[in-house]
């Protein structure tokens, strides 16, 4: 297999990639040797973010894009490619949680909104990319889902469906293009320290119950994740296809 982890030559595709568990995921493709292109709604961060990876010798391309905007999307998916080529790595990472209290009160245009950025974009890009990748003889889409979609709640409940909805969309995309030699799975990511989930890290009356029943007695870090980002982009995880990796820290572990 030679370097299983080596992306050298390979262009990837990141979406909510300017912060977090996105921003650690492009850095991890880049260091491995693929050519990022990153992206974000903040014009700013996208700027920043292609400066950082610029400034430590990565190849990096940043494209501001709203996901839940198809056309936004679409102009990601070709600016990428009239830069590098076409795509060899999907990362589906962008996904929004703008409501926070029981499903029963969520107003409709919300859970649409949600369902849109979280779960319909991810086959838009898919759609979008599918062709290039079928045309280069395979590559590797990576769905960003979380631990959520393995679990209730009565505060996050539309996120949940979300995330449970990339699950099932990573197993169905797998079984469509497994013959093309296009690899999909999803990475369900436990509790992490990002600005996406301040409100609960922060928190020490969530967050320390949360640490005493993680076997491995810390939150997740973005880099936490990072890695299992690239093993499956990589040759390493070339028999792999419509898996959900959990990376928790052992949270979901039944005890």
């Amino acid at each position: 297999m030679g370097a299983p982890f080596d992306l050298t030559g390979k262009v990837a595709i990141v979406t909510g990639s300017t912060k977090g568990i996105g921003r650690a995921i492009a850095f991890a493709l880049a260091a491995a040797g693929a050519r990022v292109t990153v992206s974000s709604r903040d014009r700013e961060r996208v700027a920043e973010t292609e400066a950082a990876m610029t400034g430590a010798g990565h190849d990096a391309l940043g494209v501001a894009c709203n996901v839940g905007r198809k056309e936004e999307l679409q102009a990601l998916v070709d600016t990428s490619r009239n830069h590098w080529g076409p795509a060899d790595i999907v990362v589906c990472n962008a996904a929004i949680n703008p409501y926070y209290g029981p499903a029963m009160d969520i107003p409709d245009d919300v859970f649409a909104k949600v369902m849109q950025t979280n779960i319909q974009s991810q086959l838009w890009l898919a759609q979008m990319t599918v062709p290039d990748l079928r045309a280069k003889g395979g590559g590797a889409i990576i769905l960003v889902s979380s631990i959520g979609g393995l679990r209730g709640s009565d505060v996050i409940g539309a996120y949940n469906v979300s995330k449970a909805a990339d699950m099932q969309l990573a197993r169905n995309l797998a079984v469509e293009l497994g013959p093309d030699n296009i690899r999909v799975n999803a990475i369900a990511p436990g509790l992490v320290k990002t600005d996406f989930a301040r409100a609960l890290w922060e928190d020490p009356a969530f967050a320390e119950p949360r640490i005493a029943a993680t076997p491995l007695r810390r939150l997740g870090e973005p880099e936490d994740i990072a890695g299992t980002a690239v093993f499956l982009a990589s040759e390493a995880a070339s028999w792999m296809s419509g898996q959900v990796l959990v990376v928790d820290g052992g949270a979901t572990v039944p005890v």
